[in-house]
């Protein structure tokens, strides 16, 4: 296999004669986000190359390709990580330090494509880099937001949500590719004909349409020349401007199908408080859903007249049950597109389809209104009607006796059109993404499709890239590993196994502290510079980062500084490490109980950081617009990872994985992958406490547990409590908390009060506390832990997990791309 050799001469020619043909400047005249689109365009032209080659292998061999379809792809910045996936980084480092230019703060010029919130579009970026770097041909299927979800400014300790125009200079790795766009329809009616051979013909009339574009973003391979495409679609009117309704008079409908296209791709998960919020939520899934499968039918019609052959060359999976209309869409275009009958397009639909199920939450398995779903998808609610009515008729034939499972299983029931039994009816594959989690799903939340097709359901634990997390995010730590181990370990994370002898030298114990220390540096600078706040290197960096939901439990971690704020102040002179408490977390727009705990975590801050009492001991941070970028710098720093989430509730987590692969120790319930990291990293170097997912189970079954006992037995927690209400967070405002304290304990708040358990399991998380911060005085024991930790990750990188997929899955073949493939 022929890969490109740098050419440090002609790299720093492209970048100069870039700057002056985008900018009309000199080098020495351009600004840095003009050297960083220079750069960018440098390297895109070396990625072009690799780009079409792939695509020719494609052509030429024509595997079977995988189209993964993800209403979300939280992708990082890009420059930094092809660079490293090309195995130029450090050339091109050099090469752009000769121009005086620092490769670093060129970096930072990049925005985060804003293209995905939380672990859902982590996971698939993940899973998209691991397929190019294994060769598997794969298109990612996503929509282009031009604001993703948000940008969050937190202002006087509020979360405020600002556009993030990620887009505003223009973004150098897409390629708009308009010769590909496709007619999406929505809302209208269907009327049925029938045709000259007798067959009743349904067509989809009065529907108001956008043109779907996509734009191509490379997803490159580690050193492979394999480029894979994430295949993001944005909108745009069929007609632009209806001059004949303006000069009429009519202004709104002169414009209303670009306000439609423009409306489809602003926002990542608009607010579904409210029914516009719904509508354009499914709209946007349509939207995406329809013009993926349309291109990849018209792409593998390209090489088959044959359609039966579809799921030898395509497999579609779909991300969670965003795009479970896929479902759906598929029939449509085979029934109505390409004439087949009812079985015909059912047999091609349910051996191309397969469900990836992300959540035990109920209320993220996604059930749309009837009125809705059939109003703004009128052809699509046909079939999906078509699909209960004989799911139905299947149901009763396997459980002839059981009227109840009608009522748990069917598509459509009770006003509502349930996805994920879609999905499961559908699909031949349904897995779920940590072991405990699979078991969860098979032995209580979908059991009953559990009964009916034990064949169907797998697990795959889920995975990280180390080539971000580690190459890219913790450079210093990749480089000390692979001059122990050697490299192998970046293609094949299982080699990290070998650190493991090296966990009880005291010089490797010594070296690997002193890289964990100069992370805390990098990421103190970092919140210093972003938050004002000094942090001491040398305390114990204590991280909560991820999405924030109540299930997370991030109110339990804050309520514990509370706690230890009070010993503090009551007992000074107690022995105590200095900890700094790191949070980032968006939480969504209309999640009011989220939002406050945010303002909750602040109004902590500014109360503790002023304390000149407690002498710093304890500092609390709020990291400001949580995203890739600045994760990387966070997991780096960690020395303790909180996943503290209600134990059963989180499918997997992977923020867990990156800690554990950057050495931070675990503090977790056994929930999600926790349980198979501390199978992997043992328990002497993992902090375990709380409930166990069936002592969870068994109290939401039996509704026994009450929280006023713990509250009127713990005084500790009394106190924090009260602290909530009595105005010491929120002087101005005694009463801003009261709803987080009436979630606790006020049965009429919630479902039952305290529903994710915070107070039922706070002392064990107290307790728990107190052994990391006993374990840390002991710098070998816990510098010997920290390697382990790293040596154990191997199970956990998302090469192994996509590998999983294949084999027992989409069957997929790998590729082998040369770049002189027409020589």
């Amino acid at each position: 296999m022929k890969n490109i050799v740098f050419n440090k001469d002609a790299f720093k020619k492209s970048v100069s004669d870039n700057v002056k043909n985008l900018y009309r400047k000199t080098l020495t005249e351009a600004s840095r986000q003009e050297i960083f689109q220079a750069v960018s365009y440098t390297v895109k032209d070396v990625i072009i190359d690799q780009w079409i080659a792939t695509q020719h292998v494609l052509d030429r061999d024509d595997p079977k390709i995988l189209y993964y379809m993800s209403m979300e792809f939280l992708m990082g910045r890009a420059l930094g990580n092809n660079l490293i996936n090309l195995t130029c980084y450090n050339e091109v480092k050099e090469a752009l330090a000769e121009m005086g230019v620092d490769l670093n703060l060129i970096e930072d010029e990049e925005p985060d494509p804003a293209l995905g919130n939380g672990g859902l579009g982590r996971l698939a970026a993940c899973f998209m880099e691991s397929l190019a770097t294994l060769g598997y041909p794969a298109y990612g299927c996503g929509i282009r937001y031009h604001y993703g979800m948000f940008r969050q400014k937190i202002k006087d300790g509020f979360q405020i949500e600002e556009p993030d125009d990620w887009l505003k200079n223009g973004y150098p790795f897409e390629l708009k590719r308009p010769e590909h766009s496709y007619e999406v329809k929505f809302g209208g009616y269907v009327s049925a004909r029938t045709d000259e051979t007798g067959r009743t013909r349904f067509v989809h009339e009065n529907y108001q349409s956008v043109m779907a574009i996509p734009y191509d973003m490379p997803i490159i391979g580690y050193n492979n020349n394999v480029v894979n495409t994430l295949m993001i679609w944005d909108a745009e009117p069929k007609q632009s401007f209806e001059l004949d309704a303006f000069d009429k008079g009519d202004y709104k409908k002169a414009v209303e199908q670009q306000n439609l296209a423009r409306n489809l791709v602003e926002v990542l998960y608009p607010n579904d408080n409210h029914i516009a919020g719904k509508e354009l939520r499914l709209k946007q899934q349509y939207f995406f859903v329809s013009a993926s499968l349309q291109r990849a039918v018209d792409r593998f019609k390209k090489n088959h007249a044959d359609i039966s052959m579809l799921p030898e060359k395509v497999a579609i999976q779909m991300n969670d049950t965003h795009p479970t209309v896929a479902v759906a869409e598929l029939m449509r275009i085979l029934l109505d597109d390409e004439g087949l009958s009812w079985d015909e397009a059912w047999s091609i639909t349910t051996k191309t389809c397969a469900y990836t199920n992300h959540t035990i939450m109920a209320e993220a398995l996604e059930k749309w209104p009837i009125e809705i779903f059939s109003r703004l998808l009128p052809r699509i609610y046909q079939i999906v009607e078509e699909i209960n009515r004989r799911f139905i008729l299947k149901i009763q034939e396997e459980f002839p006796n059981d009227g109840d499972k009608i009522r748990k299983m069917a598509i459509i029931y009770d006003g509502q059109v349930k996805m994920a039994h879609l999905a499961i009816a559908a699909s031949y594959s349904v897995n779920g993404v940590a072991r405990l989690h699979t078991e969860i799903l098979k032995k209580r939340e979908l059991n009953d499709f559990y009964q009916m097709f034990p064949q169907k359901f797998n697990n795959k634990t889920n995975g990280i890239t180390q080539r971000r997390f580690l190459m890219h995010g913790n450079p210093l730590l990749a480089s000390w590993v692979t001059e122990h181990i050697g490299a192998d370990w970046i293609t094949n994370l299982s080699y990290m196994s070998k650190l493991a002898i090296y966990a009880d030298d005291e010089k490797m114990q010594q070296e690997f502290m002193n890289i964990k220390y100069q992370n805390k540096l990098r990421l103190a600078k970092y919140i210093q510079q972003h938050n004002g706040v000094e942090v001491d290197p040398r305390s114990i960096f204590d991280v909560q980062v991820k999405r924030l939901h109540e299930y997370k439990r991030q109110l339990l971690n804050i309520l514990h500084v509370m706690y230890l704020y009070n010993e503090l102040k009551e007992h000074p002179d107690m022995e105590f490490i200095p900890r700094t408490f790191i949070f980032g977390a968006k939480a969504a727009a209309g999640y009011r109980n989220a939002k406050l705990t945010i303002k909750l975590i602040n109004s902590v801050a500014d109360v503790i950081n002023n304390d000149k009492s407690i002498d710093g001991k304890i500092k609390v941070v709020f990291i400001e617009d949580y995203k890739v970028s600045n994760a990387e710098l966070i997991f780096a720093a960690a020395d303790v990872s909180e996943q503290i989430s209600t134990a059963s509730k989180e499918a997997s987590g992977t923020g867990n994985m990156k800690f554990m692969l950057n050495g931070a120790l675990t503090l977790g319930t056994m929930d999600g992958a926790n349980v198979e990291i501390a199978e992997e990293v043992g328990k002497d170097n993992i902090f375990i406490f709380g409930m166990s997912a069936d002592e969870v189970i068994e109290h939401e079954k039996k509704r026994d547990y009450d929280p006023m006992q713990i509250f009127n037995q713990d005084q500790d927690v009394r106190k924090v409590l009260m602290q909530l209400i009595n105005g010491m967070y929120s002087p101005n405002d005694p009463e801003l908390f009261r709803d987080l304290y009436n979630s606790l304990l006020n049965t009429q708040c919630t479902q039952y009060a305290d529903t994710y358990f915070i107070l039922a399991d706070f002392r064990s998380y107290v307790e728990a506390q107190k052994r990391v911060m006993e374990a840390y005085k002991d710098e070998k024991n816990w510098a010997k832990s920290a390697i382990l930790n790293v040596a154990h990750s191997g199970k956990f990188s998302s090469d192994r997990t996509i590998q999983e997929y294949v084999d027992d899955i989409w069957h997929l073949n790998r590729i082998k791309v040369d770049l002189d493939i027409d020589e």
